[in-house]
């Protein structure tokens, strides 16, 4: 007897998925045009309508990416495939395509430093979550570096950003077929996914296309418009051109990441234009334009531009370990490296002297990953919670500080961890390397806790742990035994309570 797919229609056709453990699963619905020839660089268009069923069964392809990490292919952790252009698409996972079911949607947003990451990747495979929270998934694709942050003359800036608004255009327009409620969709992601949706929070075009969001561990920089277009502008002389769309549209987009690749590994040089910005490992990031993104996150949320969206932002206490790894620097931090590394990073006018007499037991190594983790990520999310509060919304902080055992104890809380613990993927991305093995019960304890509690407030709005409030700081802390406390990072937040986490400037002489 043969199988009746599940058929939906979209708003540009008819579009077949497949039966897998009893979920409908579509893949690879275009939601917008590919991004070349005349569209190449610019805002994305929607997707044309087709006649007759469009399979869907397999992920569209990956967008042309740098899989460099800090001199090592993140291609380790994802996995790309599929020729062709149809970059822009959409994956579906629902329990049954039902009109009438009107289920709570969550849509990924995958990170990667704006500038690698598939949502087809199968660290994102979203059954568990789907089966154990019914509820509706969607990931999507979405322009990454060059193509999608470079400041190019003649393209709009942020286009990786205007991608995900189309794709949420295409939720609030299409999901109630496949059994969603457009009017309950709560959006998440990690890492630049997290970055994403800070920008989404503040940026006019998104607004009412979120009830909800979920951020894990929020990456601090946002570029000024200046820096952006001088690294634009670097970017195209790599390659010998002027950062035009029509000189950078005649090199073939899937070359373009070589270019882009080339240039990260002498972004030292750039040290006197680029200041810190020259020393982390991607040359993307939201840019403040004043018009796709007018202001900060912070400074958005602070005005209550996020005022009627429920947040979850948190992070993980040793997020700087995975570079450690990817950098091949455990063991080799000397004095002098750690001494640099906190004179570049840490606040005030003598960053160097604050972080050791707060940390006075503190390693070189220690040092040179606290620095690190707390500047790029941790007292960004911290930050960000705050300035939701400040204007009028609510927010809910959590700390992962479960010390992975995996790789001997090396990774600690370490970036990344927080994906294959959501999505149950305990043998992709970092998942073998993080906890291995033979750890995957200890795992699956912490999964037990952080899905229902993301699902629950898809839902609902509700973790099931007290609104942070700046008073009292209450955070939801995940590890082998869970608990709420005010928040545990205490000395790195008093070092920078006063810092204000502006757009990276271009150094002028």
């Amino acid at each position: 007897m043969s199988v009746v797919e599940p058929e939906v229609r979209t708003t540009a056709g008819v579009v077949r998925g497949r039966t897998e453990d009893g979920l409908a699963v579509f893949r690879g619905i275009p939601y917008a045009e590919p991004p070349i020839g005349a569209a190449r660089f610019q805002a994305p268009r929607p997707a044309r309508r087709w006649d007759g069923v469009r399979e869907a069964d397999e992920f569209g392809p990956p967008v042309p990416q740098d899989t460099d990490m800090g001199g090592r292919g993140g291609g380790d952790f994802f996995t790309f495939k599929g020729p062709g252009d149809d970059w822009l698409t959409v994956n579906v996972w629902t329990p049954a395509p039902d009109p009438a079911a009107r289920r709570p949607v969550m849509v990924w947003i995958h990170g990667g430093a704006y500038k690698l990451g598939f949502s087809g990747s199968p660290g994102y495979d979203a059954r568990h979550i789907v089966r154990d929270g019914d509820v509706v998934f969607v990931s999507l694709n979405y322009r990454l570096g060059i193509e999608g942050f470079a400041g190019i003359e003649g393209a709009p800036a942020n286009r990786g950003l205007l991608d995900q608004v189309a794709a949420l255009e295409w939720v609030r327009d299409n999901i109630t077929a496949f059994g969603g409620d457009p009017g309950q969709v709560t959006i998440l992601g990690d890492s630049a996914g997290a970055g994403s949706i800070a920008s989404l929070m503040v940026m006019p075009s998104a607004a009412g296309l979120f009830r909800r969001a979920v951020g894990q561990s929020l990456p601090g920089t946002f570029l000024s418009g200046a820096l952006a277009r001088d690294v634009g502008a670097a970017i195209a002389a790599e390659a010998g051109l002027r950062p035009t769309v029509e000189e950078l549209s005649g090199v073939d987009p899937r070359e373009l990441p070589a270019v882009g690749q080339a240039l990260t590994a002498k972004m030292r040089q750039y040290e006197d234009r680029w200041d810190s910005f020259a020393h982390t490992l991607s040359l993307y990031s939201p840019v403040v334009d004043g018009e796709v993104l007018p202001v900060t996150p912070w400074e958005g949320l602070a005005r209550g531009a996020g005022r009627d969206v429920k947040l979850i932002i948190g992070h993980n206490r040793d997020e700087w370990r995975t570079f450690l790894l990817l950098g091949n620097l455990f063991g080799k931090v000397t004095e002098e490296l750690a001494a640099q590394t906190l004179r570049r990073y840490g606040p005030g006018e003598d960053g160097e002297r604050a972080y050791r007499a707060a940390f006075p037991d503190a390693s070189a190594e220690d040092l040179f990953e606290l620095v690190q983790s707390d500047w790029l990520f941790r007292m960004p999310t911290l930050h960000l919670a705050e300035a939701q509060v400040a204007g009028g919304g609510q927010a809910y902080l959590y700390d992962l500080t479960w010390q992975s055992p995996g790789t001997g104890g090396l990774l600690r809380a370490c970036h990344g961890l927080d994906g294959p613990l959501l999505f149950g993927t305990y043998d992709a991305h970092l998942g073998p390397v993080a906890i291995g093995p033979e750890h995957t019960a200890e795992a699956r304890a912490l999964t037990a806790q952080i899905r229902p509690a993301w699902t629950a407030f898809a839902g609902t709005g509700d973790p099931g742990w007290p609104a942070y409030d700046p008073r009292q700081r209450l955070t939801q802390v995940f590890d082998t035994t869970s608990s709420v406390t005010a928040y545990p990072e205490e000395t790195s937040r008093r070092l920078w309570q006063d810092h204000t986490f502006e757009p990276l400037p271009l150094l002028t002489a």
